[in-house]
């Protein structure tokens, strides 16, 4: 169950934003501004990184330890199930289930439902056949992959019922073209209690996901604030050149390697790279890496 992977022919980009972010309030998360609108954008986030301190390390585990460790189930089922009145309506008209279907976005078929979108991706061939209506999905000029196209439609609109036509056209295609059983991952993002009445009669199965603590990782925490004398006199290059340094680092310490390790003594004609140096603040404090 993974998404397309990024092209060799795109050329890659980081954005960053710099700055202090102030106190967010759990209840109300903010979705405008930077990073809010980028994060907001992401579809299904499988798993998260929590680079952090060792001053502030112990009270993060324990609030994660007090927190319920996050579910999801696995089940097997048609699309055309999904659209079945009482499925359709417990589940994503009153509540807010989240699915993923097996397959990827680059071959094949894969099926998403998030906030009651339901997105389609098939090849050229399947699309057709389904006679739905949809648009071209993937980047232009890419030349490691064949046509796709992507079909969206909105589950909780007043015209997604049985005996609308544009509900039955969907429903025609499930029935008659995208019918096999697939695998998928359902999870609960309602605040209410899932029911999960009717995902047991399609084989449930439920699965806790656990934090693993990556600890004695031996790195110390190097320099994450960018120079002021960069930010007064706004060199651009300087800039670039500091965060691509500390995107580095903060990527070699999620692969958990020993590059970063404090006494790495690696023979330099293997590897060249050093961490960025770091100040008198932050020289001595440890960072630990924990995974959810």
């Amino acid at each position: 169950m993974l998404h397309q992977a990024p092209s060799i022919y795109q050329a890659p980009t980081c954005f960053v934003t710099y700055g202090t972010m102030g106190h967010v309030d759990p209840k109300q998360v903010p979705s405008k501004g930077k990073p809010w609108t980028a994060i907001s954008e992401l579809d299904f986030i499988h798993k998260v990184d929590l680079i952090i301190p060792q001053d502030i390390y112990d009270v993060v585990v324990q609030k994660m330890a007090e927190r319920e460790s996050p579910s999801y189930y696995r089940v097997t089922m048609s699309l055309g199930q999904i659209l079945e009145t009482k499925f359709l309506t417990q589940y994503i008209k009153l509540g807010n289930l989240m699915m993923l279907s097996e397959g990827k976005t680059a071959m094949g078929q894969l099926f998403t439902l998030r906030e009651g979108i339901l997105n389609i991706y098939l090849d050229r061939e399947t699309y057709e056949r389904a006679g739905l209506e949809g648009k071209p999905h993937g980047i232009k000029g890419d030349r490691g992959s064949k046509p796709r196209w992507k079909v969206s439609y909105n589950l909780r609109e007043e015209s997604m019922v049985h005996g609308r036509k544009k509900f039955d056209r969907l429903g025609y295609a499930c029935k008659n073209v995208l019918n096999q059983p697939m695998k998928w991952l359902v999870c609960n993002a309602s605040s209410s209690d899932l029911n999960i009445d009717l995902l047991e009669s399609f084989g449930a199965t439920k699965i806790i996901s656990a934090p693993r603590l990556a600890t004695d990782t031996g790195i110390n925490q190097t320099s994450l604030r960018i120079p002021s004398t960069i930010l007064a006199q706004g060199d651009r290059e300087s800039l670039e050149y500091s965060a691509t340094e500390m995107y580095e680092w903060l990527s070699l310490v999620r692969l958990e390697s020993p590059r970063i390790v404090t006494g790495d003594a690696i023979d330099p004609y293997l590897s060249r790279y050093s961490p960025p140096e770091a100040d008198s603040s932050t020289a001595q404090t440890q960072v630990f890496l924990v995974r959810v």
